[in-house]
């Protein structure tokens, strides 16, 4: 890798792993049309790093809801919070994360086996078809009981959480396209689904990167560390402003939106990676 590589990647994992497009599917073809093997051990690392940088992001954006979540407020006492009837609490976070860690735990040598362009390309194309019959469930069947991210029930986040077991199991579907479209599917809104989705990301992806790194700690030589760290900044960035921008035109870009642009990626896909 050279260092327009490394700001490249970092740009695509930046832009994609929080909007349910598949970030998987992403950096494998854009590794790919660069003429890079992205199984490689030192690929495998960056996209890691990378990975870090867009955690950073989504912490930053939230970090007011974290520090809720811990008990503590910059804004009003913790015995008023601690009272508070009605308020996301870190129950709803554990029931929104142990299904998929469970999962993924339990698993991981068989989820690693499904790991294929094959299975990525079949993945982005049920996961718009999904995500499509998730808005139209949601806008014409579902009672939507929930409107935002307090009004969350434990069902719910239980709901959700089993959702992204799909995800899971299932490379390329997109952990941001299960969640979200389980939250629709559960009676919670699109806005409130979005901001769950990304906030279970944060101890999601952690969890998965820190273990990640337990075995690729040693390829962080001085030789690739320049890069490493030049995609983790970049990644930051890029993906701190493309969730910004996307909790504030959440009412105009729908999941349909996202289901399209699955299907033109999966016909590229298919051009470029299984040809």
């Amino acid at each position: 890798m050279d260092f327009i590589a490394s700001i490249i990647l970092g740009i695509v994992e930046g832009l994609t792993e929080f909007i349910p497009v598949s970030s998987t599917g992403h950096m494998i073809l854009t590794a790919k049309l660069m003429g890079y093997d992205d199984q490689t051990p030192i690929m495998k690392t960056f996209e890691i790093v990378i990975q870090l940088g867009a955690i950073l992001a989504i912490a930053i954006v939230y970090w007011r809801r974290i520090l809720n979540l811990l008990g503590w407020s910059h804004s009003e006492p913790l015995s008023k919070q601690v009272g508070s009837v009605k308020r996301l609490n870190l129950i709803h976070v554990i029931l929104g994360i142990t299904p998929a860690l469970m999962v993924a735990f339990f698993a991981k040598d068989y989820i690693k086996s499904l790991f294929s362009a094959q299975t990525v390309l079949y993945a982005l194309v049920a996961g718009g078809i999904f995500m499509m019959f998730a808005e139209w469930y949601n806008r014409t069947k579902s009672r939507i009981t929930s409107h935002d991210l307090d009004d969350l029930t434990y069902k719910q986040a239980l709901l959700i959480g089993l959702y992204q077991i799909i995800s899971v199991l299932w490379p390329g579907f997109s952990r941001s396209g299960s969640t979200i479209s389980g939250g629709m599917l559960s009676g919670v809104s699109y806005k409130a689904s979005a901001d769950f989705s990304f906030l279970i990301a944060i101890p999601i992806m952690c969890a998965a990167a820190g273990y990640e790194l337990l075995e690729s700690y040693r390829y962080f030589t001085s030789d690739v560390l320049g890069l490493f760290v030049v995609g983790f900044i970049i990644s930051f960035v890029v993906a701190y402003f493309v969730v910004l921008a996307f909790m504030k035109l959440i009412q105009k870009i729908r999941l349909t939106h996202f289901a399209i642009y699955r299907f033109v990626l999966a016909a590229v896909f298919w051009l470029f990676i299984m040809q």
